[in-house]
């Protein structure tokens, strides 16, 4: 995000517009690709509100992550999402660490947010309890691709991409002063996906017939 961002600045100085699309590509396309890979290492967890689900999802049938792995992934995934800036930073010939100045706050972006956590979750749920696993590394992201598009805030849509964007003050930097409200607004959305998936999705451990075209 930050390092197709910088790009995007660079490539297209006088079009916000298309400095927009060219980040939210590069993103699409690169989470796809980094499900693929990780998907069969750790599960492709690069979002705490996601793992978080995982393991409440999975407390009583013992399928998701324990605690103690719940507490390993926040901490890998926070630290990632920060030396990862610091790499783009890098990348870019700028300074390692530069403190965001962008702000982003007001009810109608933290709706945004929780608005795109919201549908981030329940994607991910409906993959994997209809038994469609396999197709999570394209609708993930053609999801966050197109949620830079219709959510107000370009949907961050995950704390630890929050907390890492603080790191870098470019295109796609967050003040720090704004992230505790992207990233409750996050939880809140997680938190309704989760309500959401009991409900439409009650048999986690039977796949969801799926209807012929």
């Amino acid at each position: 995000m930050i390092g197709s961002g910088i790009a995007a600045t660079r490539l297209s100085p006088h079009d916000v517009g298309l400095q927009l699309l060219e980040n939210a590509i590069a993103t699409a396309l690169a989470l796809g690709a980094l499900i693929l890979t990780f998907g069969p290492v750790s599960g492709a967890h690069f979002n705490p509100i996601v793992s978080a689900a995982d393991w409440w999802s999975g407390r009583r049938t013992r399928t998701g992550l324990t605690s103690r792995d719940l507490a390993a992934y926040l901490a890998a995934q926070t630290v990632g999402a920060i030396s990862g800036a610091v790499l783009a930073n890098l990348m870019s010939d700028l300074p390692a660490v530069t403190l965001a100045h962008t702000v982003r706050g007001g009810g109608h972006l933290w709706l945004a947010e929780t608005t795109a956590t919201f549908g981030l979750v329940l994607l991910i749920a409906a993959l994997t309890r209809s038994g469609r696993t396999g197709a999570a590394p394209a609708a993930v992201g053609a999801y966050i691709g197109a949620a830079y598009w219709w959510t107000s805030s370009t949907s961050f849509a995950n704390p630890a991409v929050t907390v890492g964007r603080m790191f870098s003050d470019t295109f796609a930097g967050i003040t720090p002063a704004s992230v505790p409200g992207f990233v409750a607004a996050q939880i809140i959305g997680g938190v309704l996906a989760l309500a959401a998936v009991a409900w439409w999705f009650p048999l986690p451990g039977r796949p969801i017939p799926i209807a012929a075209p």
